[in-house]
């Protein structure tokens, strides 16, 4: 990462008071998570509500357009589920030297094997992550878009951005370096039941 980017990205320090605002500011975001998909879950008859909460859930991918993602709901969780275009594709393999683990090498959330590549999911187009910054539990806002913009560098090749305390992530859920979160964001186990559909909470191996 460039001394500029290093710059843009480092945190100012922070007194006591505002340090405690923002950690209580960030629970109250991680205990959100479960109530974002709340309405969603509400709406379901008692077996799907059940499959919601624990048990595996099935995705119908057909409906993620082209460039677009949308969120869905397992176990309380939010659930990205990103349609990537050859353009984000691309900046995959021009954005490493940016990141923190572009292998997906650690192992504090560790990634599954059939994720362990540079998209980090089975099929190149579809991205699947637990949408939870691995900061402090926030939900981090999606900024798909290349190219300068308020509070990003210059360079930003396009992914997610933790506006809490600044973390970054590219298009494959990979973290940058030098930035508060640790870790990558988390794919979930999940499997292709059709071409069309995902099941998120258990895939070849056994359940999540």
């Amino acid at each position: 990462m460039t001394d500029a980017l290093s710059e843009r990205i480092t945190p100012a320090p922070l007194d006591g008071s505002k340090r405690t605002w923002l950690i209580a500011t960030s629970c109250v975001g991680a205990a959100g998570v479960v109530g974002l998909a709340t309405p969603f879950v509400e709406s379901l008859e008692p077996s799907e509500k059940a499959r919601a909460a624990g048990a595996p859930v099935k995705i119908d991918i057909s409906s993620v357009a082209l460039g677009e993602i949308k969120t869905f709901a397992w176990r309380g969780l939010p659930i990205w589920v990103l349609h990537r275009t050859p353009v984000m594709l691309d900046s995959l393999k021009t954005d490493t030297s940016m990141l923190l683990d572009p292998d997906s090498k650690l192992t504090g959330l560790p990634t599954p094997k059939y994720a362990q590549n540079e998209w980090r999911s089975i099929k190149p187009e579809y991205l699947v992550l637990i949408a939870i910054c691995t900061h402090l539990g926030c939900i981090p806002t999606p900024k798909l878009k290349a190219g300068p913009q308020p509070l990003l560098p210059d360079n930003w090749p396009g992914g997610f951005f933790c506006p809490c305390h600044g973390s970054m992530y590219d298009l494959a859920g990979r973290v940058f370096k030098d930035v508060p979160a640790p870790l990558n964001l988390q794919v979930p186990r999940y499997m292709y039941t059709s071409d069309t559909e995902i099941m998120v909470g258990e895939d070849k191996e056994g359940k999540a």
